[in-house]
């Protein structure tokens, strides 16, 4: 039997996760429609600079991100608290989707600042691979809810 990747337990976890792709679709469309009007012209070297910096800082995101999602994790399954595991996993995807996000608008930066197509495209393709990473995981939910039904040993 084939399961299910959308449950409908992870529906608002998903749509998180798709409207994040909103911004990259709209960074994407504003500079191909107005992107003349939009751009800066600064130095080569100064871009140069800055898009190093930024792709720097992308390369440390994504495992940061990833190891913020294992804390996050362990903590759902682990903190008191009446929060349900459906709002806890919410949190988390929230929180991860969103920081991987910001990959998407280092390109969107570079574009303003002068860069061509080519680099909007690179920041804007790892964001979706980010977002494709991070996205609601059925086992992970499942892994919270059942450490929350557990029987607390005595």
């Amino acid at each position: 039997m084939r399961q299910n990747i959308f449950p409908d337990s992870l529906f608002p976890h998903w749509l998180v996760t798709c409207l994040w792709l909103t911004p990259l679709l709209a960074y994407n469309i504003v500079c191909h429609v107005w992107g003349s009007d939009i751009r800066m012209v600064l130095d080569e070297a100064d871009r140069v600079l800055i898009r190093s910096i930024l792709y720097g800082l992308a390369i440390v995101l994504f495992p940061f991100v990833n190891l913020l999602r294992y804390i996050l994790l362990r903590l759902n399954q682990t903190m008191p608290g009446d929060k349900p595991a459906k709002q806890r996993y919410l949190t988390t995807v929230s929180v991860c989707v969103g920081l991987i996000e910001v990959v998407g608008a280092f390109g969107f930066l570079m574009f303003v600042l002068g860069d061509d197509y080519n680099t909007l495209t690179i920041f804007s393709l790892l964001a979706v691979l980010g977002l494709f990473l991070q996205r609601p995981k059925l086992h992970e939910y499942l892994a919270i809810s059942q450490a929350l039904n557990a029987e607390p040993d005595d």
